[in-house]
Protein backbone atom coordinates (compact mmCIF):
# COMPACT_ATOMS: atom_id res chain seq x y z
CA UNK A 1 0.00 0.00 0.00
CA UNK A 2 1.47 2.84 -1.06
CA UNK A 3 1.72 6.50 0.63
CA UNK A 4 -1.62 9.14 -0.96
CA UNK A 5 0.25 12.09 -2.67
CA UNK A 6 -1.33 15.49 -1.27
CA UNK A 7 -3.57 17.33 -3.69
CA UNK A 8 -4.59 20.44 -2.15
CA UNK A 9 -8.46 21.60 -1.92
CA UNK A 10 -9.37 24.51 -2.82
CA UNK A 11 -13.26 24.25 -3.13
CA UNK A 12 -15.27 22.00 -0.53
CA UNK A 13 -18.60 21.48 -0.43
CA UNK A 14 -19.61 20.73 3.50
CA UNK A 15 -22.92 18.23 3.92
CA UNK A 16 -23.68 18.89 7.80
CA UNK A 17 -26.44 17.01 9.60
CA UNK A 18 -27.79 19.38 12.58
CA UNK A 19 -28.17 17.04 14.59
CA UNK A 20 -25.36 14.72 14.75
CA UNK A 21 -23.01 15.19 17.92
CA UNK A 22 -24.74 17.24 21.27
CA UNK A 23 -23.93 20.96 20.91
CA UNK A 24 -20.89 20.26 18.46
CA UNK A 25 -21.65 23.27 16.65
CA UNK A 26 -18.58 25.03 17.85
CA UNK A 27 -16.87 22.20 17.14
CA UNK A 28 -17.81 22.37 13.50
CA UNK A 29 -17.19 26.05 13.39
CA UNK A 30 -13.71 25.96 14.15
CA UNK A 31 -13.00 23.73 12.03
CA UNK A 32 -14.32 25.57 8.83
CA UNK A 33 -12.98 28.63 9.84
CA UNK A 34 -9.79 26.88 9.81
CA UNK A 35 -10.24 25.86 6.24
CA UNK A 36 -11.00 29.33 5.49
CA UNK A 37 -7.99 30.68 7.10
CA UNK A 38 -6.15 28.36 4.54
CA UNK A 39 -8.18 29.62 1.27
CA UNK A 40 -10.37 27.17 1.19
CA UNK A 41 -13.59 28.06 -0.42
CA UNK A 42 -16.54 26.33 1.57
CA UNK A 43 -20.24 25.81 0.35
CA UNK A 44 -21.94 24.60 3.57
CA UNK A 45 -25.02 22.66 3.05
CA UNK A 46 -27.35 21.55 6.21
CA UNK A 47 -29.47 18.44 5.85
CA UNK A 48 -33.22 18.83 6.78
CA UNK A 49 -33.89 14.99 6.66
CA UNK A 50 -33.15 11.24 5.36
CA UNK A 51 -31.67 11.12 2.21
CA UNK A 52 -30.73 14.55 1.98
CA UNK A 53 -26.59 13.88 2.40
CA UNK A 54 -27.11 11.32 -0.47
CA UNK A 55 -28.97 13.54 -2.94
CA UNK A 56 -26.31 16.44 -1.94
CA UNK A 57 -23.60 14.40 -2.38
CA UNK A 58 -25.03 13.18 -5.64
CA UNK A 59 -25.23 16.34 -7.27
CA UNK A 60 -21.79 17.45 -6.16
CA UNK A 61 -19.54 18.65 -9.29
CA UNK A 62 -17.09 21.39 -9.44
CA UNK A 63 -15.58 20.74 -6.23
CA UNK A 64 -12.40 19.42 -5.63
CA UNK A 65 -13.97 17.50 -2.52
CA UNK A 66 -17.23 16.29 -0.24
CA UNK A 67 -17.01 16.90 3.49
CA UNK A 68 -19.35 15.43 5.72
CA UNK A 69 -19.70 16.93 9.07
CA UNK A 70 -21.68 14.89 10.79
CA UNK A 71 -21.58 10.81 12.07
CA UNK A 72 -21.29 7.45 10.36
CA UNK A 73 -24.93 7.30 9.12
CA UNK A 74 -24.44 10.30 7.16
CA UNK A 75 -21.24 9.25 5.37
CA UNK A 76 -23.47 6.49 4.38
CA UNK A 77 -25.66 8.19 2.85
CA UNK A 78 -23.17 10.52 1.38
CA UNK A 79 -21.21 7.74 0.25
CA UNK A 80 -24.07 6.23 -2.09
CA UNK A 81 -24.97 9.52 -3.30
CA UNK A 82 -20.77 9.65 -4.33
CA UNK A 83 -20.76 5.86 -6.17
CA UNK A 84 -19.83 6.77 -9.62
CA UNK A 85 -18.41 9.95 -8.81
CA UNK A 86 -14.66 10.66 -8.38
CA UNK A 87 -14.80 13.64 -6.21
CA UNK A 88 -13.18 12.10 -2.82
CA UNK A 89 -14.95 12.02 0.36
CA UNK A 90 -13.64 14.00 3.55
CA UNK A 91 -14.84 13.57 7.29
CA UNK A 92 -15.48 16.04 9.85
CA UNK A 93 -16.71 13.90 13.04
CA UNK A 94 -19.30 15.20 15.01
CA UNK A 95 -21.39 11.94 15.05
CA UNK A 96 -21.93 9.43 18.26
CA UNK A 97 -19.11 7.09 17.02
CA UNK A 98 -17.11 7.91 14.32
CA UNK A 99 -16.20 4.68 13.54
CA UNK A 100 -14.99 5.88 9.88
CA UNK A 101 -12.71 9.06 11.13
CA UNK A 102 -11.16 6.34 14.26
CA UNK A 103 -10.36 3.76 10.98
CA UNK A 104 -8.15 5.97 9.24
CA UNK A 105 -6.39 7.83 12.48
CA UNK A 106 -8.10 11.33 11.92
CA UNK A 107 -7.06 13.44 14.57
CA UNK A 108 -9.84 15.04 16.84
CA UNK A 109 -8.78 18.48 16.89
CA UNK A 110 -10.43 21.21 14.66
CA UNK A 111 -6.64 22.44 13.36
CA UNK A 112 -5.87 18.93 12.37
CA UNK A 113 -8.94 17.97 10.96
CA UNK A 114 -8.51 21.36 8.68
CA UNK A 115 -5.03 20.91 7.80
CA UNK A 116 -5.95 16.64 7.04
CA UNK A 117 -8.72 17.88 4.25
CA UNK A 118 -6.96 21.44 2.96
CA UNK A 119 -3.60 18.70 2.33
CA UNK A 120 -6.03 16.56 0.68
CA UNK A 121 -4.28 13.43 0.47
CA UNK A 122 -6.49 10.50 -1.23
CA UNK A 123 -6.70 7.40 -0.65
CA UNK A 124 -8.66 4.90 -2.91
CA UNK A 125 -10.57 1.84 -0.55
CA UNK A 126 -13.47 -0.16 -0.42
CA UNK A 127 -16.83 -0.60 -0.13
CA UNK A 128 -19.30 -3.13 0.86
CA UNK A 129 -22.49 -4.08 -0.61
CA UNK A 130 -26.12 -4.92 1.31
CA UNK A 131 -28.74 -5.99 -0.93
CA UNK A 132 -27.80 -2.98 -3.52
CA UNK A 133 -26.86 -0.38 -1.02
CA UNK A 134 -23.11 0.35 0.05
CA UNK A 135 -21.40 0.81 3.20
CA UNK A 136 -18.05 1.56 4.05
CA UNK A 137 -17.50 0.09 7.66
CA UNK A 138 -19.59 -2.81 8.55
CA UNK A 139 -22.92 -4.08 8.37
CA UNK A 140 -24.19 -6.45 11.01
CA UNK A 141 -27.46 -8.81 11.72
CA UNK A 142 -28.45 -10.76 14.53
CA UNK A 143 -28.31 -8.96 17.86
CA UNK A 144 -25.94 -6.31 17.08
CA UNK A 145 -28.74 -5.25 14.29
CA UNK A 146 -31.60 -5.06 16.71
CA UNK A 147 -29.76 -3.04 19.23
CA UNK A 148 -29.04 -0.20 16.73
CA UNK A 149 -32.99 -0.81 15.37
CA UNK A 150 -33.73 0.04 18.66
CA UNK A 151 -31.94 3.23 19.19
CA UNK A 152 -33.79 6.69 18.27
CA UNK A 153 -32.42 9.45 17.00
CA UNK A 154 -34.19 11.27 19.87
CA UNK A 155 -32.40 8.69 22.47
CA UNK A 156 -29.19 8.94 20.51
CA UNK A 157 -29.05 12.86 21.02
CA UNK A 158 -29.90 12.73 24.44
CA UNK A 159 -27.45 9.88 25.79
CA UNK A 160 -24.64 9.35 23.09
CA UNK A 161 -22.60 6.42 23.12
CA UNK A 162 -25.15 5.50 26.21
CA UNK A 163 -27.65 4.82 24.16
CA UNK A 164 -26.11 1.96 22.53
CA UNK A 165 -25.68 0.76 26.02
CA UNK A 166 -29.25 0.90 27.51
CA UNK A 167 -30.71 -0.68 24.35
CA UNK A 168 -27.67 -3.62 24.38
CA UNK A 169 -28.99 -3.95 28.42
CA UNK A 170 -32.45 -3.98 26.89
CA UNK A 171 -31.86 -6.40 24.47
CA UNK A 172 -30.18 -8.99 26.66
CA UNK A 173 -33.79 -9.78 28.42
CA UNK A 174 -35.75 -9.63 25.01
CA UNK A 175 -34.19 -10.43 22.44
CA UNK A 176 -34.92 -14.25 21.26
CA UNK A 177 -31.64 -15.17 19.79
CA UNK A 178 -32.27 -17.25 16.67
CA UNK A 179 -30.10 -18.94 14.45
CA UNK A 180 -28.65 -17.35 11.83
CA UNK A 181 -27.09 -19.42 8.35
CA UNK A 182 -24.23 -17.99 7.12
CA UNK A 183 -22.53 -18.31 3.87
CA UNK A 184 -19.36 -17.04 2.90
CA UNK A 185 -18.10 -17.43 -0.65
CA UNK A 186 -20.11 -20.91 -1.17
CA UNK A 187 -18.77 -22.51 2.63
CA UNK A 188 -21.84 -22.89 5.32
CA UNK A 189 -22.19 -21.68 8.99
CA UNK A 190 -24.20 -20.77 11.52
CA UNK A 191 -24.24 -17.96 14.04
CA UNK A 192 -26.37 -16.07 16.83
CA UNK A 193 -24.91 -13.18 15.62
CA UNK A 194 -22.95 -11.89 12.67
CA UNK A 195 -21.28 -8.27 11.87
CA UNK A 196 -19.23 -8.24 8.55
CA UNK A 197 -16.44 -5.93 8.15
CA UNK A 198 -14.75 -3.60 6.15
CA UNK A 199 -12.32 -2.07 8.30
CA UNK A 200 -11.34 -3.20 12.01
CA UNK A 201 -12.77 -0.77 13.92
CA UNK A 202 -16.41 -1.50 15.48
CA UNK A 203 -19.04 0.81 17.61
CA UNK A 204 -16.18 3.51 18.07
CA UNK A 205 -13.16 2.55 18.66
CA UNK A 206 -13.10 -0.98 19.67
CA UNK A 207 -12.62 -4.01 17.34
CA UNK A 208 -13.91 -7.40 16.80
CA UNK A 209 -12.27 -8.03 13.37
CA UNK A 210 -8.29 -7.01 13.75
CA UNK A 211 -6.67 -7.83 10.49
CA UNK A 212 -9.45 -6.15 8.73
CA UNK A 213 -8.42 -3.03 6.76
CA UNK A 214 -9.99 -0.50 4.08
CA UNK A 215 -8.35 -1.46 1.03
CA UNK A 216 -7.19 -4.88 1.38
CA UNK A 217 -9.75 -6.45 -1.31
CA UNK A 218 -11.59 -8.66 1.76
CA UNK A 219 -14.39 -8.48 3.74
CA UNK A 220 -14.11 -9.68 7.59
CA UNK A 221 -16.78 -11.73 9.09
CA UNK A 222 -17.07 -11.97 13.42
CA UNK A 223 -19.16 -14.53 13.91
CA UNK A 224 -20.96 -15.04 17.39
CA UNK A 225 -21.37 -18.83 17.09
CA UNK A 226 -23.32 -19.24 21.41
CA UNK A 227 -26.17 -17.27 22.03
CA UNK A 228 -28.12 -16.07 24.95
CA UNK A 229 -28.20 -13.43 27.23
CA UNK A 230 -25.19 -14.44 29.10
CA UNK A 231 -22.99 -14.74 25.89
CA UNK A 232 -24.16 -11.58 24.77
CA UNK A 233 -22.92 -9.85 28.29
CA UNK A 234 -19.59 -12.08 27.79
CA UNK A 235 -18.98 -11.08 24.00
CA UNK A 236 -19.73 -7.03 25.23
CA UNK A 237 -17.08 -7.26 27.55
CA UNK A 238 -14.32 -9.37 25.18
CA UNK A 239 -14.93 -6.55 23.05
CA UNK A 240 -14.83 -3.34 25.32
CA UNK A 241 -11.18 -5.28 26.78
CA UNK A 242 -10.03 -5.75 23.45
CA UNK A 243 -10.18 -9.78 23.80
CA UNK A 244 -13.36 -10.52 21.76
CA UNK A 245 -11.89 -12.42 18.33
CA UNK A 246 -9.58 -14.53 20.87
CA UNK A 247 -12.90 -15.94 22.45
CA UNK A 248 -13.36 -19.63 20.97
CA UNK A 249 -17.15 -19.06 20.51
CA UNK A 250 -16.15 -16.37 18.17
CA UNK A 251 -14.95 -17.11 14.69
CA UNK A 252 -13.57 -14.39 12.28
CA UNK A 253 -13.32 -15.54 8.79
CA UNK A 254 -13.13 -13.71 5.19
CA UNK A 255 -14.96 -13.78 1.82
CA UNK A 256 -16.14 -11.25 -1.07
CA UNK A 257 -20.02 -12.81 -1.04
CA UNK A 258 -21.81 -13.30 2.21
CA UNK A 259 -25.43 -14.78 2.48
CA UNK A 260 -27.23 -14.45 5.94
CA UNK A 261 -30.87 -16.31 5.80
CA UNK A 262 -32.82 -16.29 9.36
CA UNK A 263 -35.90 -14.26 10.39
CA UNK A 264 -38.09 -12.37 8.11
CA UNK A 265 -37.50 -8.65 7.93
CA UNK A 266 -34.89 -9.26 10.87
CA UNK A 267 -33.10 -6.07 10.51
CA UNK A 268 -29.59 -5.33 8.95
CA UNK A 269 -27.46 -2.42 9.82
CA UNK A 270 -25.18 -0.87 7.90
CA UNK A 271 -22.37 1.74 9.18
CA UNK A 272 -24.81 1.84 12.83
CA UNK A 273 -28.05 2.70 10.46
CA UNK A 274 -30.87 -0.06 9.67
CA UNK A 275 -30.11 -0.19 5.64
CA UNK A 276 -32.63 -2.73 5.11
CA UNK A 277 -34.10 -6.67 6.27
CA UNK A 278 -33.05 -10.47 5.70
CA UNK A 279 -32.46 -12.31 3.47
CA UNK A 280 -29.39 -10.40 2.62
CA UNK A 281 -26.81 -10.85 0.31
CA UNK A 282 -23.27 -9.06 1.23
CA UNK A 283 -21.03 -8.61 -1.20
CA UNK A 284 -17.13 -6.66 -2.15
CA UNK A 285 -18.20 -3.42 -4.07
CA UNK A 286 -16.74 -3.49 -7.54
CA UNK A 287 -17.15 0.40 -6.76
CA UNK A 288 -14.32 2.19 -4.53
CA UNK A 289 -14.04 5.34 -2.86
CA UNK A 290 -11.41 8.01 -3.04
CA UNK A 291 -11.24 8.69 0.97
CA UNK A 292 -8.92 12.08 2.04
CA UNK A 293 -6.68 10.79 4.80
CA UNK A 294 -4.03 12.01 7.38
Amino acid sequence: MTSPEPNPVKNLLVIHNPTAGRGRGHFLHSVLSRLRAKGVEIDLRPTTGPGDAGELARRATGVDAVAVAGGDGTINEAINGLIGNEVPLAVIPLGTANVLAAEIGLARSPRRIAETIARGCRRRIDLGRTNGRHFVMMAGVGFDAHVVAAVTPKLKRALGKTAFVVQSLRAMLRFPFPTYGITIDGRSYSAASAVIANGHYYGGRFTCTPAARLDDGLLHVCLFTLPGPWKAMQYATALVLGQLHRMRSVRVLTGRRIEVAGPSRDPVQGDGEIVGHLGLKVELAEETLKLIVP
